[in-house]
């Protein structure tokens, strides 16, 4: 194990020779099922951003088999899988964009403070395209994750998408925070909220579905804990958990349980890579939005990655 002060927890050689053999190889084919898991946390995904466009700058998502993402890094493996997620970093620190999808003032309205269908059906759409038919096309295959509203479970979304509605609606409940982002989302005849009240960091499905090699993009530094809801929490969520998630209460209940199974899981796998934020690097709220902070998570995290993985390539893309 490394010392607390660099990026990862852990260095194993598995997984970073996999890549090697892989790239020297150019295919897929020698039984290993090498998935990205990408954490994320509404704009602590700002991290986890910088650090996919690290893997797309360095040509290394066809060396992997799936792509899963929580929350906000469901946003971020999204725009990874349709080779767009450098060129669409500054949505991280526009401040028309973030305005328009994180406004602390509509509470008081009655209305949610992430807009996430905005985000999505207009931003996505209109200002920044995403290429949802690459995505849906792509050979390595997209995993959001959200949780069951009435039975609190993890959920891979995988089966349900099949065409751009409803890879839009997948992204809309991976990222459906509880009284935050409004309503919980329709799929398939289910109701989801935010993978992270389940799982936020989508290893146990992976490793459920046959993982073997795990790289894991991070929006947590090894020094941030993860607490358990404040009395404050608790009286302003349990009414609206009642009355629309029921189901969800409980995992959201036990989320350090939760988190520190996530964290085990990690730490001794033979052949997982965590890349984190180092340790002094800003702590980033949920619902942050100032542009300077913002934009140097994104580099922070993209240096973090590329001093992982840019050996694997032999050259450092420019900043």
């Amino acid at each position: 194990m490394r010392d607390m002060d660099s990026t990862t927890e852990q260095s194993p050689v598995a997984i970073l020779q996999l890549l090697r053999d892989r790239l020297r190889q150019g295919h897929r084919d020698d039984g290993a099922r090498l998935v990205l898991l990408i954490e994320g946390g509404s704009s602590r995904g700002a991290y986890s951003s910088g650090m996919a466009i690290a893997v797309e700058q360095l040509g290394l998502l066809p060396m992997f088999d799936a792509v899963y993402g929580s929350s906000a890094g469901a946003l971020n493996g999204a725009w990874l899988l349709c080779g767009r997620a450098e060129r669409t970093m500054h949505a991280w620190w526009d401040p028309l964009i973030m305005r328009a999808t994180i406004d602390p003032s509509r509470l008081l309205r009655g209305r949610p403070v992430v807009d996430t269908r905005f985000l999505v059906h207009t931003v996505y759409t209109e200002i920044m395209p995403m290429g949802f038919q690459e995505i849906l096309d792509s050979p390595v295959t997209f995993h959001p994750i959200a949780t069951d509203a009435h039975s609190g479970a993890a959920v891979d979304l995988h089966d349900q998408i099949h065409d751009q509605p409803s890879l839009q609606t997948a992204l809309r409940a991976s990222t459906a925070m509880p009284l935050l982002a409004g309503e919980p989302v329709e799929l398939g005849g289910r109701s989801y909220v935010d993978a992270g009240v389940s799982e936020a960091v989508p290893v146990r499905t992976a490793l459920a579905q046959r993982a073997t090699h795990v790289l894991a993009l991070r929006t947590k530094r090894t020094d941030e804990l993860v607490s358990a809801p404040s009395r404050g929490e608790r009286l302003m969520l349990s009414r609206w958990f009642a009355r629309r998630a029921p189901g969800a209460a409980e995992a959201w209940l036990g989320r350090v349980a939760s988190r520190a199974e996530e964290e085990r899981l990690l730490a001794t796998h033979p052949a997982a890579l965590q890349i984190r934020p180092p340790l002094g690097s800003a702590r980033i709220g949920r619902t942050e939005r100032r542009p300077h902070l913002l934009r140097a998570a994104v580099e922070t995290g993209r240096q973090a990655a590329l001093k992982e993985l840019a050996g694997l390539v032999g050259e450092v893309p420019p900043r």
